[in-house]
């Protein structure tokens, strides 16, 4: 007969309370029903054409029988039965239950009646599981064909491979479970429980029974909490993994078919030890894990325990999480009690002193579901001794589940009760012993409270006893190793995350982005014009032919005969075709002519015949020739129009000329170099990052601004562009913007370390730590990733087994390990605490350090080239934290070069001292260290500087100002074949107009006036507004007694306000030495 589900749950059952449960009126019950339909490839004990029926149960509760009826031969048949149960939010059938509850349907055999045999024998064939979670999804109905999983010894485990035997089940309600405004604001939590792997030596699967106990609480509304709790985990002896992927089970017991315990469609898939969000994801714990999951003990659960939470525990849930990073997890060995008939142990009179054995504790950082957008993590947590005070300093958590539950005896009774407990929507706090009448129970509520006020007092003998008795066994956790693998998921992110889509609508409503360019002309008039182009070249190549073979000046006045004009031709004719040139036009000319061809005739295939061939050639001759004089009549009819000077320089010299004008704080000069690649070329989006990048550095944030958000409307996917726009839009305090340009920039390239750790480094400026903490995370988990990856390609690269050698400055040497290349000194303050400070950088015995792999100093070296000053501070404070053995050379190489920019020359070179006692085999350290003595005054020790960085063999970061000062020192301590060596270096690696001019005033000087002439000249085509050059142009020509172009050159020196005082006076005494070269005498 079918029990009532709601009186059947009334009865031992432990309840929670919760205010709104008390003040809130009852819900309505509204019935769920379920119809099974027909079941397919049905197998019988007794032959293929068995009498079945199907029994439903739900919660524990037989819900009803179907009639009994006939399978048919081909193992079909039809039972259409409905039932119901009742969903109540207050009752037993809770939202929660129906969460982590399904329904089972179990197929039952009638065997035939033998002689004399009085009552019906049954025989159970199969159990299917119906997963009743769309319910909570808002669905009102829904239909679904579930596998018939067999009982041990069922006929049904030998059906044909093909066979799949299941039943068609529907179940529908009237009206949805969920309200409007719990479908969009409530939310599904899912905690998987995997394993506890390296478990104590002592845990053995021999002698008496244990039940291994796993418990979290999970808070709701208010401050109440309400436990879930895993039971029943089966301790297995090492020896091999366990198989992924693996399904995850339902945590019920009593489930007759073993495949009925498996969820549908959810599995254990595992993953990368470095992708876990938990502990021991980090490559030095990799060997670890793998000993501990393939070779140790482990207890095995495979557990998904499933929660609804109401729009209200949402809310709690993450005010929880924010207030408490960690959550208790709690496990426990218990041993199984079982007791005679007429008898009871010790523990069951209840005699025990409430000790929990065993009792260890996990803690899982749950801020990561604070995230956008993060609804999972999964990973390995540490199992330590349970300890209340370490609890409650790290969880803010005031009791244990498991202890507060109840006595040692009860625990495994304790089973039902917390899965009772479990449910958010229940009544009453569970109490020590359930037959105890009420009067008793409120005698247990100040023992309690006494007693979790005396676990408090450290100073009390009793406590102190039990807390040495339960940390000897808890230790043991500890010495093992063991811990947890779980999994926490929830439905939907707490933090909801912006799409991609919306991210860039938003950007593209501050930035609307720039109308495409028109298109090019092309086709047919697009090819003639081409071909007027070149006929139109290649004439006036010949007439300059023609003037140089027979010269400009027409004899007679201008008439020339017929016999010498035929006599011309011919001779001009030879020129041509001896000299090659003929064939060249022809071959200038042959790209144009195909082009009509192809546009204006529509010839893109080979000819049938040769007829046609002929055709076409005739047509296409007048058609050209016709065309040639069209162009002839237009250059003869043109007027003389003004050539343009043709450009000696390219927008990557006039980068790196501005540059040069930004180090010498030419910064006017500057700002015309990258006008004039702007106006060049106004589509280039990396010409308008550059110019902003200078009016950072100029403090013109507004001119910056215009500058980003041009790049971006030119490009909206450009990640520094979206980069750029961020940090200009917190430098002017639009942090709103900013944040969405930050958050488009990891949509559009997840992968880039820069945009999560400069979206990080906003945050900071929000104050909003757990995002900062989400920012980070993701960027050090994509360097590690990068830097696996380059770890096996060097390994591939060597062999896997041999060492790795690494080049630095100048030596080549063997990387053994940095216990044996590095000596790390730390020093520590009167108190005894380490100072970062007065942090000392690891001594490499070689003289070489490590390079740093942190996500902040690959950051800081992009915001040093924008001329971020104010991200660069924020990072390199980041970066000093992250230097566990003190800070790196590139820090106090950043460092030092920030306080050059402020001019605090006392703060750089404390910096530069500590980086050169760290790696003094470093060029860039000795480059700074050569400008900072440059700048300061101190030419004698720059010059010593800049001598050593060029001895090394692997050239300084920035190896051309190097040498443009080292040569000017070399040029006032009138060292001129230095001075010429060094300048012709900065030539051949990037030359300019500086480099040429030092090569030019080294060879004035030297006496080596054609050489310095054609210096200067160099100099003066990169760059005719240098007064300097055209000085010495002007003492040149002087030199060599051209007086037209001496008095040119000084003019333009003049009028270009030569600001050399020394040098002015040097050309007027000369100008008087040779009697010219001032128009002014």
């Amino acid at each position: 007969m079918a029990v009532v589900s709601g009186q059947a749950s009334k009865r031992g059952s432990l309840t929670l309370a919760l205010p709104s449960a008390i003040e809130a009126p009852l819900s309505p019950i509204k019935p769920v029903q379920i119809t099974v339909l027909e079941a397919h490839d049905l197998k019988g004990v007794k032959g293929d054409t068995p009498v079945t029926y199907v029994r439903a149960e739900y919660n524990a509760v037989i819900l009803g029988d179907s009639l009994k009826v006939d399978v048919s031969s081909d193992g079909t048949v039809k039972y259409n039965f409905t039932t119901s149960f009742e969903y109540n939010s207050d009752g037993p059938n809770s939202l929660d239950d129906i969460a982590h509850k399904p329904l089972f349907l179990t197929v039952i055999e009638v065997l035939p009646k033998e002689k004399k045999q009085k009552e019906e024998k049954t025989v159970a064939l199969g159990q299917a599981v119906v997963d009743l979670l769309p319910l909570l999804e808002g669905k009102c109905s829904f239909r679904a064909t579930v596998p018939l999983h067999p009982v041990p010894g069922s006929p049904l485990e030998s059906l044909r491979p093909d066979a799949k035997c299941g039943l068609e089940v529907a179940v529908s309600i009237q009206e949805s479970l969920l309200s409007v405004s719990q479908l969009s604001g409530g939310n599904l939590l899912k905690v998987t429980l995997e394993a506890a792997y390296s478990v104590p030596e002592v845990f053995v699967p021999t002698g008496p029974q244990q039940n291994y106990m796993v418990c979290l609480q999970v808070p709701t509304v208010g401050e109440k909490e309400y436990p879930l709790a895993f039971k029943n985990g089966i301790l297995k002896l090492g020896g091999e993994k366990e198989p992924i992927p693996r399904p995850k089970k339902w945590p019920i017991s009593n489930i007759l078919a073993p495949g009925a315990q498996n969820i549908p469609d959810s599995f254990i898939v595992g993953g990368p030890y470095e992708e876990e969000d938990g502990e021991l994801n980090k490559t030095e714990d990799r060997e670890f894990r793998i000993q501990a999951e393939s070779i140790k003990k482990r207890i095995v659960w495979d557990l998904e325990r499933r929660c609804y939470l109401d729009p209200a525990a949402v809310l709690s849930l993450q005010k929880r999480i924010a207030e408490c990073r960690y959550w208790p997890v709690e496990i426990t060995r218990v041993p199984v009690v079982t007791s005679t008939k007429g008898k009871s142990s010790k523990l069951d009179k209840g005699d025990d002193d409430g000790q929990i054995f065993f009792h260890g504790v996990a803690y899982v950082n749950m801020v990561p579901l604070l995230y956008p957008g993060v609804k999972r993590i999964r990973g390995a947590f540490r199992v330590f001794a349970y300890q209340d005070s370490e609890v409650f300093g790290k969880t803010k958590c005031l009791f244990s589940i498991l202890r507060d539950l109840g006595h040692q005896a009860n625990l495994n009774k304790l089973g039902p009760m917390i899965a009772a407990a479990s449910s958010p929507h229940s009544k009453a706090m569970p109490s020590r012993n359930q037959k105890e009448d009420k009067m008793t129970k409120e005698k247990d509520v100040p023992r309690k409270m006494s007693t979790t006020i005396k676990s408090q007092v450290s100073d009390t003998a009793i406590e102190t006893e039990a807390t040495v008795c339960q940390n000897l066994e808890g230790q043991q956790y500890v010495d093992a190793g063991t811990f947890l693998v779980m999994e926490i998921e929830l439905a939907k992110a707490l933090v909801p995350k912006r799409l991609p889509e919306e991210l860039a609508s938003r950007v593209k409503e501050m930035i609307p982005p720039r109308p495409q360019l028109p298109r090019r002309s092309a086709g047919a008039k697009k090819a003639v014009e081409d071909y007027h182009n070149q006929i139109t070249s290649i004439a006036g190549a010949i007439l300059d032919e023609y003037h140089e073979l027979f010269g400009k000046q027409m004899v007679d006045g201008g008439v020339i005969d017929h016999h010498t004009l035929e006599e011309q031709k011919c001779q001009l004719n030879y020129e041509l075709n001896s000299s090659g040139k003929y064939f060249a036009f022809k071959e200038q000319l042959k790209h144009a002519v195909v082009k009509i061809v192809r546009e204006k005739y529509l010839r893109t295939t080979a000819f049938n015949n040769l007829e046609q061939l002929q055709a076409f050639l005739s047509e296409l001759y007048v058609y050209l020739v016709d065309q040639m004089h069209v162009a002839l009549n237009q250059i003869l009819s043109q007027e003389s129009t003004v050539i343009a000077s043709p450009t000696f320089t390219s927008c990557e010299q006039l980068r790196l000329f501005a540059h040069e004008a930004e180090v010498n704080e030419d910064y006017a000069l500057a700002s015309v170099y990258y006008q004039e690649r702007l106006a060049r070329d106004r589509q280039i989006v990396q010409y308008w990052l550059d110019y902003g990048a200078f009016c950072l550095l100029m403090e013109e944030n507004i001119k910056a601004q215009e500058c980003f958000r041009e790049a971006l409307s030119l490009n909206p996917s450009h990640l520094h562009s979206l980069l750029l726009c961020g940090i200009i839009a917190v430098m002017m305090e639009h942090y709103e913007e900013a944040e969405i340009f930050f958050e488009d920039a990891t949509c559009l390239e997840p992968s880039s370390i820069l945009s999560w750790t400069l979206l990080g480094l906003f945050y900071e400026i929000q104050e909003n730590d757990i995002r900062v903490e989400m920012a980070f995370h993701e960027a050090n988990k994509l360097l590690k990733a990068r830097l696996a990856k380059e770890k096996n390609i060097a390994e591939a690269a060597e062999g896997g087994g041999k060492k790795l050698y690494s080049l630095s400055a100048t030596v080549l040497r063997t990387v053994t390990s940095p216990q044996e290349d590095t000596l790390p000194v730390m020093k520590k303050t009167n108190g005894g605490a380490l100072d970062p400070s007065h942090a000392v950088a690891p001594v490499p015995l070689s003289g070489l350090s490590q390079p740093s792999h942190t996500i902040f100093m690959e950051t800081i070296h992009f915001l040093m080239e924008v001329n971020a000053l104010q991200f660069v501070h924020r990072a390199l404070a980041h970066e000093l934290l992250c230097q566990q053995e003190g800070p790196s050379c590139e820090y106090y190489l950043v460092l030092a070069q920030t306080h050059l920019l402020k001019k605090d020359f006392s703060k750089a070179e404390e910096c530069l001292r500590e980086a050169i006692q760290i790696d003094y085999l470093n060029p860039n350290v000795w480059a700074q260290k050569g400008h900072l003595c440059y700048l300061s005054g101190n030419l004698s020790e720059a010059k010593e500087c800049y001598e050593r960085t060029i001895s090394f063999v692997m050239d300084a970061s920035e190896i051309h100002f190097v040498y443009l000062r080292l040569g000017s020192i070399y040029l006032k301590e009138k060292e001129y074949d230095k001075a010429k060596r060094t300048y012709m270096l900065a030539c051949k690696k990037s030359s300019s107009c500086l480099t040429w001019l030092g090569v030019g005033i080294a060879c004035y000087r030297l006496k080596e006036i054609t050489e310095a002439e054609d210096a200067l000249s160099e100099a003066n085509a990169l760059n005719n507004n240098n007064a300097e050059v055209w000085a010495y142009l002007a003492l040149v020509c002087m030199q060599g007694g051209r007086q037209l172009e001496a008095e040119q050159s000084y003019k333009y020196a003049v009028k270009l306000e030569l600001k050399n005082e020394e040098l002015l006076q040097e050309i007027h005494e000369v100008q008087r030495m040779v009697g010219f070269g001032n128009p002014s005498f």
